[in-house]
This record gives C-alpha cells, sequence and structure tokens, in this order.
C-alpha cells in the first residue's frame, strides 16, 4: 500500500502520514497509482455535483472548481505558472528557463495562465453540468493523471536530482503502459465523443512533449505539471463541444 499512499499524499491534500521514508523504487511504483488518485478526485468531484444538483448551475460549477483545486493543493496549478513564466522569460535560452522554473516569485505571464486555465475550465464546468453529464467529471482527473505516465515513458527527466530523477531512474515501464492503456480506455464509455477525445488527449500531449524536448531537452516537474492542467483544460473544452455534435453513447 506505500506506493498508493505516496501518491495520495504527493497528489492531493488529504492527510496522509508515512510511517517511514519511502525507496526510491516506492516513489517510482507510486506513478502507477496515479490514475486511481485521480479516480478518487473525480469521485469527489462526482458526488458533489449529483448531491448538490439543485443549486444554480453558476454556483455548482463555482463549487466544484474550487474543490478541484483545492484536493490538489494547486500543485499542478504551481507548476503551470512557473512553466509559463519560464517559457516567456526563457527566452528561448535552455539554462535561463530552467532557472526562472526554480524562482518561487509568479510573474505576470504565470498569473494570466492560471487565471486563462481556470476560466476555461469554470466554463466546460458549467456547460457539463447544464447537459446534465454529471458522470464527465470522473473522467478528467483521471486522464490528467495519466499524463505523468506518458512523459516519464517517452522523454527524458531532465534535472538530475530529486523526485522526478527517482521516479524515472526506477520507473516499472511495464505496469505503466498496462496503466496508461486502460486508463486512456476508460474514454470509451463515453461513445464516439470518447474515441474522439482520446485522439485529442494524445495529440495535444505529443505536442507539448514535442516543445518541451525543443526548449529544454525534455521534462521537469512543472512541466509535467503544466501538461495536467493544459490537457485537462483542452480535453474538458473539447468533449463539451463534442457532445453537441458527436454521440456520448455507443447506441
Amino acid at each position: 500500500m506505500t506506493p498508493f499512499l505516496i501518491a495520495l499524499q504527493f497528489l492531493t491534500t488529504f492527510p496522509i502520514q508515512l510511517k517511514k521514508m519511502p525507496t526510491q523504487q516506492q516513489n517510482a511504483q507510486s506513478l502507477l497509482f496515479y490514475p486511481l488518485v485521480g479516480l478518487i478526485i473525480g469521485a469527489i468531484l462526482f458526488a458533489i455535483a449529483s448531491s448538490l444538483h439543485a443549486l444554480p448551475i453558476i454556483l455548482l460549477s463555482s463549487l466544484l472548481l474550487v474543490v478541484w483545486i483545492w484536493l490538489t493543493g494547486g500543485l499542478h496549478l504551481d507548476g503551470l505558472a512557473d512553466t509559463a513564466d519560464a517559457w516567456v522569460g526563457g527566452f528561448g535560452d535552455k539554462e535561463r528557463t530552467l532557472t526562472i522554473m526554480k524562482d518561487p516569485n509568479c510573474g505576470p505571464i504565470g498569473v494570466l495562465s492560471l487565471i486563462i486555465v481556470s476560466l476555461l475550465k469554470w466554463s466546460a464546468i458549467y456547460i457539463l453540468l447544464e447537459q446534465q453529464l454529471f458522470l464527465a467529471v470522473l473522467l478528467f482527473p483521471v486522464l490528467g493523471r495519466l499524463i505523468p505516465l506518458f512523459l516519464f515513458l517517452t522523454t527524458h527527466y531532465v534535472r538530475e536530482k530529486g523526485l522526478g530523477f527517482s521516479i524515472a531512474a526506477y520507473l516499472p515501464k511495464l505496469g505503466c503502459g498496462i496503466v496508461l492503456t486502460l486508463g486512456l480506455a476508460s474514454a470509451l464509455y463515453f461513445g464516439y465523443a470518447g474515441l474522439v477525445l482520446i485522439f485529442i488527449f494524445l495529440g495535444s500531449l505529443v505536442y507539448l512533449r514535442h516543445k518541451f524536448i525543443q526548449r529544454i531537452g525534455g521534462i521537469t516537474g512543472d512541466t509535467i505539471g503544466a501538461s495536467i492542467e493544459i490537457v485537462e483544460t483542452v480535453t474538458l473544452l473539447s468533449f463539451v463541444v463534442l457532445s453537441f455534435y458527436v454521440p456520448t453513447t455507443w447506441f
């Protein structure tokens, strides 16, 4: 259970206390449980949406977004802000970009990226609730936490210290591949719209991966967090649009 508890402690604000310092292998194995943690987050959001559906949609969508951010402690939003600041302030230089990512201060571009992503997510959640697609809120936290698996499996981790380095060194590749495949397959529950969503998910992720390699030669913890926020937003918006034009069931 230790790898699962590591994942839960790292990805959420749940008060998890580990009895001892985890090994590097356990840190790497925790990656296998990231989608499960995403499912837990999604289940909480679904429970709130279902039990409070009588509330005005504008209030309920705001509540869901706040709870979503609170459950993750803003971890991935922090990575998004750092990456946005570094991408603009780095002027295309690898070392300068990596240095800015380490800066704990948030610049105007970072703040703007947080506002844009939060606004787009809120809009998408509003429409999902309006369309009574409550089950869809289960899916996107899961998809978001498949992203670290994909990036660690396919991309070099550029920093030579810290949690990310140990994960890359001891990554259970076969297990990650299986979990990634099964996680993506869960989108097929939503019929043809889910099938199209898988291609949008992969396309967005491959594009981001390309840009990371082009700029810094690989990934960091911040770029992984940024990818989670960006791809969650892209897939949320895409699903909302698809729901108007593509069947969300197979029959």
